[in-house]
């Protein structure tokens, strides 16, 4: 299978406005819609939370079709970038069309986060086709949802289980756990020890998780004001801890919410822009405030189970967790030139690059064997392959095949970022999706 179509298309990408999001131009978000769209103006009372690229029915992209070059012009067409990828499956690549058939394989995005979003998780493949069978209208597809968040600005999250001793400390320190799970609970923790085996600390940890986000709404609320009265009075009599100071912010934005004190479970993490956090199947999570990057496999599943006014699956959420504790890795990225960062997370759908250009530089992006999506984040300049040339500038989305050499330059400076996908992948071999529709 040849690429038939060498050149650059231009797409016109969906913004999400959840209430959690920034507000008006305070968003980086609304400022990529607006650029993208190109006749969409800002509303400064309005939450802008989630751009999104790729070809997910829950937030499709759409090919501007022209006749020329592909830049945006009066008149112009759409068509739905699912659709003209089956058009044109070319554009895949044989490796990437081999795997995941016409469709591509991750989803680009960026997010404002104003405000917490939920604690979460979301499933592997084999929960995902479970979950979507039997809850299509909540679980939207059967993909799995492995994903990065690469920080715009400094980005505070919090993932994955905080390590033994750490928990052990939160039980000291925090006596509202204590009085939610039962002091049965709680010491199990505290009598714990990593020589009880990997296997048995999950198996402690899962219970006392479990029986925190199942209590009732009336205990938690009272709980929680409890807290909230208590932390109040230390603030007077000593300086309150990172943890304890992010109790009280989330306790402001979801009130007599679960999710206020499971956070003390979870470990708080502060990325620099430019830095990356990658979240596997089944692993809890929620961020809490900044803006990123955010790149996934083509997938919209969430289960949730608190800091949310939104459906929540406490059961699924606390059997499907791995429980692994311990501080998550941070990503840097890779130099591939002086001016690109490249983040390679352990998930074959996909890679991110971050390039920011200096005044008058140009950059080559070499052949990759799949398909990419470019993104602008501020800036302007031209970018051309072989066969196609476009001007560039802020909210800029452009999709480029597989096997095409791209050009970038810029006059005054350039901040862009590229999704594809993971460059480890082509190095494998790969079994097509005919074959494994056929083994299932």
């Amino acid at each position: 299978m040849g690429v038939e179509n060498s050149g650059i298309v231009k797409l016109k990408c969906p913004v999400k406005n959840y209430d959690w999001g920034m507000l008006g131009k305070e968003s980086t978000v609304a400022r990529l819609y607006a650029g993208n769209s190109g006749d969409e103006k800002i509303e400064d009372d309005r939450a802008y939370a989630e751009f999104w690229m790729g070809t997910h029915e829950s937030g499709p992209s759409y090919v501007i079709l022209v006749e020329g070059n592909g830049g945006v012009a009066d008149g112009c067409s759409l068509v739905s970038l699912k659709d003209w990828i089956e058009q044109n499956p070319s554009v895949l690549g044989d490796k990437v069309f081999r795997k995941w058939g016409a469709n591509l394989p991750f989803l680009f995005k960026v997010l404002s986060v104003a405000k917490a979003l939920s604690i979460q998780a979301h499933p592997d493949k084999n929960l995902a086709e479970v979950l979507h069978k039997q809850l299509p209208g909540v679980y939207k597809d059967d993909n799995h949802k492995p994903e990065m968040a690469l920080a715009l600005t400094e980005f505070e999250a919090l993932c994955g289980f905080i390590s033994l001793e750490e928990l052990k400390s939160v039980l000291h320190n925090v006596p509202e756990i204590i009085e939610v799970v039962g002091s049965a609970y709680a010491e199990e923790i505290l009598q714990a020890s990593e020589e009880d085996g990997e296997k048995r600390l999950k198996e402690i940890l899962q219970s006392l998780f479990t029986r925190l986000m199942s209590v009732s709404n009336a205990m938690i609320s009272e709980v929680i004001s409890k807290l909230n009265s208590r932390l109040n009075l230390k603030r007077e009599v000593r300086e309150l801890t990172e943890d304890e100071e992010l109790v009280l912010r989330l306790e402001k934005q979801y009130p007599g919410d679960i999710g206020v004190i499971a956070a003390f479970l979870f470990n708080h993490v502060k990325l620099n822009s430019g830095e990356a956090l990658y979240l596997g199947a089944n692993e809890p999570h929620a961020y809490i405030a900044g803006e990123c990057i955010e790149c996934m496999a083509t997938s919209d599943n969430v289960v949730r189970a608190g800091l949310t006014p939104k459906n929540r699956d406490v059961y699924t959420l606390c059997s499907m967790l791995t429980y692994k504790q311990g501080f998550p890795t941070i990503l840097s990225g890779v130099p591939s030139n002086p001016y690109t960062m490249k983040y390679i997370p352990p998930f074959d759908e996909f890679e991110v690059d971050r390039c920011i250009l200096p005044q008058e530089t140009s950059i080559i992006f070499p052949p990759s064997p799949g398909p990419s999506i470019f993104m602008v984040i501020s800036g302007d300049g031209k970018m051309f392959t072989e066969s196609s040339e476009v001007l560039i500038a802020e909210g800029t989305v452009l999709f480029t095949p597989a096997n095409a050499e791209v050009n970038i330059s810029t006059i005054s400076g350039l901040h862009l970022y590229r999704a594809g996908v993971n460059s480890r992948f082509f190095d494998e071999p790969v079994i097509s999706s005919s074959v494994q529709q056929h083994e299932k």
